[in-house]
This record gives C-alpha cells, sequence and structure tokens, in this order.
C-alpha cells in the first residue's frame, strides 16, 4: 500500500534542497571512492566551520558538572522558556564586556537550542506568511529555505550588494542606499536580514547603508534582523552596529550562536536579543517549537561567562582565535594569487572569501574535484551575484595551512593543464 502521502510543505522543500548540503552529499566518502578518488587525499574549502580550539576552562566546567551527581541532576531539569536568568544575564556581560553594547540586559535575551532554530521562531513571531522578507544578494544560503518552511507563501525581495563585473562588494554606498529606499518602499518588507560579517564573502556592510536601514525600517514597522554567527571573527575595527542595543532600537533584532566564538558548533545553543516585547512573543513562540533550551549547556555557559569576564581570559581567547583566522584569511588569499590569479574578495572576518572562476560555478566544483581531489561550494546558491563563482572556506584549515596552499596548487596545475 506504500507510505501515507507527505505534508505538501515538506514535499515542496525536499524539491528545492540546500545546494551546500547537496555537493556535501556528493563529497561523501563514497561517492568520492566512486569517483576514482582517495577520500584521506580530497582538500576541502567547503566547510563553514570553525577548528580552533573550544576553551579549555569550558571544557573543565563541563567535566566538573558531569562529575558532581548534584549539578548533573540539576542539568536534567527544566529551565524557564527564556533560558535561566543566571545564563541570561552572563551573555548581557558578554555583550557588554567584548562588544560594548552598554544596553543589554538580560530581559533583551532569549535562550534556544541554536541560532538556526532561533532564525526559524523569529520568523514565525515577527512575521505573516503574507509578508514579504528582504535578503541581500549573495547571502547566507539557508535563509530562503527557513524562510519558506516557517513562512509558506511569503514573499523574499533581494537587494544586490556585490557586483559580478568588478568583484566588489557594495563599491558605492550612496548608490546602494539609493537601491535599497527603491526596493523597501516598492515590496514594503516586514523583515531585512543581514548576516554581518556575511556568508559567503566574509564582508560587511558599510555602516552608513546599515544606519540608513536601520532608521528605515523603524519608520515603516519593520525589524532590521542582524545574524551575528561570525561576531567574534572579524578582522579589523569593530562596526558601530555591533554595540547597538534593541533597547535603543526597538526595531533591532540580533542573533547569535555558541557554534563559531567557543567551536561549540556540536553543543547546541543560540539566543537572540531584542526589545522585551519582542522576547515576550519570542517566549509563546518556544513554549511551542522546544519548550526549553538545554539545561546543561547553559549551566556551563554560565559559569564559564562568569569567571572568564572577570579574570580577562575570554578577551584573550576571542583575540587569539580572530588573530588565527586572520592569518588563515591572509594565507588563502596568497595562495589564490599565487596559483589561480583569479579575482577574490579578501575577508573583512568570518571564514569565506568568493573566487571569480569565470564559469558556472556548479560545473567548476564538479570538474575540479573530479580532476584534482579539492572542494568548493558553487556562489549560485547564495545569489544570482555569484553564479560564475565558488565559496571558499579556510575555517576548517586554520591549523593546517599547508593544506591551504597545497589545494590550489593541485586546482591551478590543473587549470594549466586543461588549458595548455
Amino acid at each position: 500500500m506504500g507510505v501515507p502521502e507527505l505534508a505538501d510543505l515538506i514535499k515542496r522543500q525536499m524539491s528545492r534542497p540546500n545546494p551546500i548540503r547537496e555537493i556535501m552529499k556528493m563529497a561523501d566518502r563514497r561517492n568520492i571512492i566512486n569517483m576514482g578518488l582517495n577520500p584521506d587525499e580530497v582538500i576541502s574549502y567547503s566547510g563553514g566551520w570553525v577548528n580552533h580550539d573550544a576553551p579549555d576552562a569550558l571544557r573543565q566546567t563541563y567535566v566538573r558538572l558531569c562529575g558532581d551527581h548534584v549539578a548533573f541532576h540539576k542539568s536534567g531539569g527544566y529551565t524557564a522558556t527564556i533560558g535561566d536568568y543566571s545564563c541570561r544575564e552572563a551573555i548581557a556581560g558578554y555583550e557588554r564586556e567584548i562588544f560594548g553594547a552598554a544596553g543589554i540586559k538580560a530581559e533583551n535575551i532569549i535562550i534556544g537550542q541554536s541560532s538556526t532554530q532561533i532564525t526559524h521562531d523569529m520568523l514565525r513571531t515577527l512575521a505573516n506568511p503574507d509578508s514579504t522578507i528582504m535578503l541581500l544578494d549573495p547571502t547566507y544560503a539557508n535563509y530562503p529555505g527557513q524562510i519558506n518552511f516557517a513562512l509558506p507563501g511569503a514573499k523574499i525581495t533581494t537587494l544586490r550588494v556585490f557586483e559580478p563585473e568588478t568583484w566588489e562588494y557594495i563599491p558605492d554606498a550612496e548608490k546602494t542606499i539609493e537601491q535599497f529606499r527603491e526596493i523597501f518602499f516598492r515590496d514594503r518588507p516586514k523583515i531585512i536580514l543581514i548576516p554581518s560579517p556575511d556568508n559567503p564573502t566574509s564582508l560587511m556592510l558599510d555602516e552608513r547603508v546599515m544606519r540608513e536601514m536601520l532608521d528605515v525600517a523603524a519608520e515603516n514597522n519593520c525589524f532590521l534582523v542582524l545574524d551575528h554567527a561570525y561576531k567574534c571573527q572579524y578582522f579589523g575595527e569593530a562596526p558601530s552596529y555591533f554595540s547597538w542595543s534593541p533597547n535603543e532600537y526597538e526595531n533591532l533584532v540580533t542573533l547569535h550562536s555558541n557554534s563559531k566564538w567557543s567551536r561549540s558548533l556540536g553543543r547546541r545553543l543560540g539566543w537572540m536579543e531584542a526589545h522585551p516585547e519582542v522576547i515576550a512573543a519570542m517566549e509563546r513562540t518556544q513554549q511551542i517549537s522546544i519548550l526549553c533550551p538545554d539545561t546543561l549547556h547553559q549551566m556551563a555557559l554560565t559559569e564559564y561567562l562568569d569567571e572568564a569576564l572577570s579574570d580577562g581570559s575570554l578577551r584573550k581567547y576571542i583575540d587569539q582565535a580572530r588573530r588565527a583566522y586572520r592569518k588563515a584569511a591572509e594565507r588563502t588569499i596568497s595562495a589564490i594569487d599565487a596559483h589561480l590569479g583569479m579575482r577574490r574578495t579578501v575577508p573583512d572576518g568570518g571564514l569565506y572569501t568568493v573566487i571569480d572562476v569565470g564559469s558556472d560555478g556548479d560545473e567548476f566544483v564538479i570538474e575540479v574535484l573530479k580532476n584534482t581531489g579539492v572542494l568548493f561550494i558553487p556562489g549560485g546558491g547564495f545569489g544570482s551575484s555569484l553564479k560564475n563563482g565558488v565559496r571558499v572556506s579556510y575555517g576548517p584549515l586554520v591549523n593546517d595551512p599547508a593544506k591551504i596552499d597545497e589545494g590550489f596548487e593541485r586546482v591551478g596545475e590543473f587549470l594549466r593543464r586543461k588549458t595548455g
């Protein structure tokens, strides 16, 4: 008789899978072997994860909690739906100390299972199925799927911030502001969703553009949502909007994750910062979606932040990790220039750069993988502006600079042989 028919929503999602995840499936060990390649010799620039060590003091906190019968028993209980107050207080202290966000308080924070879950619930809380959501082009490839899943029928409108002809990010701030205003007043979005630093380019919006977005949104019943997944991985001076508070700007919402800064990708915990009225609404959403966030992770994070903020070790840890990724980014750019000679972006932070390969990125990725054992991510999944590009991640190779060089050397040799 067969399996009963699935929901229409999930069938639509299955018909348009995440392009990054599809490429990652192709890189599965069995597929690599079927291509005639040795999986142990594949060099991947595809992974969107960090690879520096988590703070040892955080690890020791987990050891202590798991070794203490009373503490471990406590970790098996529920916390409040918005998260334990002491953990929210610790996170607020982290924001004030590390980023100068003086207005942030525990009342502005709701803790969730992850920033992915937080994003889904944020969309459900702030917008309606007939709303319009504004994204950048290019932007994080998972956003369209999240929007379509959380808000079936919602419209997505995009603001192009990358010029493929010159391979530049916002070459003209005033022109970008003009284009933003034109699109905004035409489509009237309910949410403007922006990652900063960006994924896939690792570049950051000009502060004038961000301020215009905040002000226009505030005057027109719209939320500006900043995704700060890579907030700790900035390489120069932090932009002023890193310290903005939703108590100052009531239409501002920011999304955060433990994944990148503390190398806690598998220890899932995220949070959102917003005006208390928004937090109250999100609490009702989370009562339905996750009930409450993980208690053990909250206990460990609270204890670690309290101690690491007090003794100054947290700032040193973040600065050390930032320097390591900046060094990896510089090594990546040098290797691209030496072996490929292709146009690329110079990261402001984050884990990525994008390369102009001069042809369809999907085809380029497959051809290069089969012939060199080097894996990139096609740029088209991030937006039409990157159709002829690929995303390169130096995050997983932060501690292996020789691998960074080797991968581009292989690709360069293959391309030279191909062109004769």
